[in-house]
């Protein structure tokens, strides 16, 4: 899409509609200014057209290394078009979503390529991690027919609900004559779906968002989010394939001539050897920092990030600060942060994209007013698969632009800074009521981890009237961090327990693991020493 086709697509914005009738004009003028992106060229119509392109550039480039293996750009694109060219024969074709089941590997790489060469869609989880009775939810909701996985996994494959299981790693390569169809011959183009990925299904049943080609490009192929890859950064490949952010580690080195490093157990010692980094902050975190000086460039996001570990990160390497749900396709807002600055925020909308502040009647916020943020522009996915009613209470029309594009409720807070930058102030979920008063839960995390030595803060509601804060330190104990709250806020943000840990359990995606904490909180909450874990 050109930047003519962008204009039009992407007008000014409408002043005269009523949800902006209340604003002043300085505050009209800064809504725009500040919520609405640059437009700029696309190179690529499908993610996986710009490493076909470097494959052709520079097919001797190492493009993965895993382990003891290596393979080259142009060894990828062959085992690439011989798996594509395999699935065209099994029938795989553009209207088709298929099962990508397997653990983190080469054989993961190139089995996305060659899924989205056939045109069709895939659909990624690590089958070790993920229950069967899940896996079988997902191959139901999104009518898999067929799913990729590796011989190591053939015991659970067999379990599968599903009719056809290709083994990668055992396809017999002598034997087979398969010619390469060219895959730009093959898709749909910018709006068909490149993969569904399924929520983590933490607060119900998983939900599978559709993401096109043209969303993933939009973020993998502009600056920021390119994040100056070049050929031969070394990029780690640490997250888990059915999360987000492990799309933008493996396209965005891929796409620019990088090699992808792929973690085996021990993510420092990718870490320790690589130039580019994404992870979210609990993972970061967890890391020794002083083996990771080697870092050219690292970006946070999936969750609040502690000013302290970007402060510590900042000081030697280009560190982003990201945020936004899969939903808007990765990130869609992003900001370099400088030591220097005065707040850590989540910046400004990435290119194309677009960000508004609205009260909960959809109106918009005045600027430094606390509202919720909808992100609009190409970041905005195709939607939920088979959940008409959740498109219909996420996804709105814009009413700010004129083209009929969609907007995303993030269920995220937060306002703009007199400098046009975004600050996170949590989730609608985390505001509660605590003996008759509004409490922001991250207020109180925020609060302990810009303490010396905290690495990581959590507070939950264990009950109607109960907080419960579990912090990761070595040095710090519950009266300390009791002291700090108590000279930072107000009496009813004072949890009744705090829980000094090690480290604070993490998802399978590498975020703080809420739902075990809750369990942990039973044995705490009526526990009023003391407690180290």
């Amino acid at each position: 899409m050109n930047s003519l086709e962008l204009k039009k697509k992407q007008t000014d914005l409408s002043f005269s509609h009523n949800a902006l009738s209340h604003l002043s004009i300085a505050d009209k003028i800064l809504f725009e200014k500040f919520g609405k992106a640059d437009l700029v060229d696309l190179p690529f119509k499908c993610i996986h057209h710009a490493f076909e392109h470097h494959a052709y550039l520079r097919p001797e480039q190492i493009a993965l290394k895993y382990k003891e293996r290596s393979i080259t750009y142009g060894e990828l694109n062959k085992e690439a078009n011989f798996l594509a060219a395999n699935l065209i024969r099994r029938g795989v074709n553009k209207n088709q979503n298929v099962g990508l089941f397997l653990n983190r590997s080469i054989e993961m790489v190139i089995g996305i390529l060659a899924i989205l060469k056939t045109g069709a869609t895939y659909v990624p989880q690590d089958i070790r991690i993920t229950p069967l009775s899940q896996l079988n939810h997902i191959i139901d909701v999104a009518n898999i027919d067929l799913v990729l996985s590796t011989s190591s996994n053939k015991k659970i494959a067999e379990k599968l609900w599903v009719d056809d299981v290709l083994f990668i790693d055992s396809l017999d390569k002598v034997k087979t004559n398969l010619l390469y169809l060219p895959s730009s011959t093959l898709n749909q183009g910018e709006d068909h779906n490149c993969f569904i990925l399924f929520t983590s299904g933490t607060t119900g049943v998983p939900n599978g968002v559709q993401v096109t080609h043209k969303n993933v490009c939009n973020i993998i192929h502009t600056n920021p989010g390119n994040l100056n890859i070049s050929p031969g950064v070394k990029v780690a490949q640490i997250l888990n394939i059915a999360f987000d952010m492990a799309i933008w580690e493996i396209f965005a080195c891929l796409s620019f001539g990088g090699t992808l490093y792929i973690r085996g157990k021990n993510i420092q010692e990718t870490v320790s050897k690589v130039d580019v980094v994404i992870a979210t902050p609990s993972i970061l975190s967890s890391l020794e920092i002083n083996k990771c000086k080697n870092i050219l460039v690292a970006a946070v996001a999936g969750e609040p990030c502690p000013r302290n570990l970007a402060d510590s990160w900042s000081e030697f390497c280009s560190f982003y600060n990201s945020c936004g749900p899969t939903e808007t396709t990765i990130v869609n807002t992003m900001q370099r942060h400088n030591i220097e600055n005065e707040l850590l925020t989540i910046g400004a909308p990435t290119p194309n994209n677009t960000v508004y502040i609205l009260n909960e009647d959809m109106s918009a916020c005045k600027i430094g007013e606390v509202g919720e943020m909808w992100a609009g522009g190409l970041c905005v996915s195709k939607g939920y698969l088979e959940n008409d009613d959740l498109n219909n209470k996420r996804y709105k029309r814009d009413p700010f632009l004129n083209d009929g594009s969609m907007m995303f409720r993030t269920r995220d807070l937060g306002r703009w800074t007199l400098l046009g930058e975004l600050e996170h102030l949590g989730r609608t979920d985390d505001q509660v009521k605590i003996k008759g008063f509004r409490v922001e839960l991250d207020s109180i995390s925020n609060t302990l981890e810009a303490l010396p030595g905290c690495l990581r803060a959590c507070t939950l509601m264990f009950d109607k009237d109960r907080l419960i804060t579990f912090v990761a330190s070595r040095v710090l104990n519950e009266q300390i961090c009791k002291d700090e709250l108590e000279k930072k806020l107000a009496y009813y943000y004072i949890p009744e327990k705090i829980v000094i840990m090690d480290s604070l359990p993490k998802t399978s995606r590498g975020k703080i693991d809420k739902k075990r904490l809750l369990e942990l909180a039973g044995s705490f909450i009526n526990d009023m020493d003391e407690v180290y874990v």
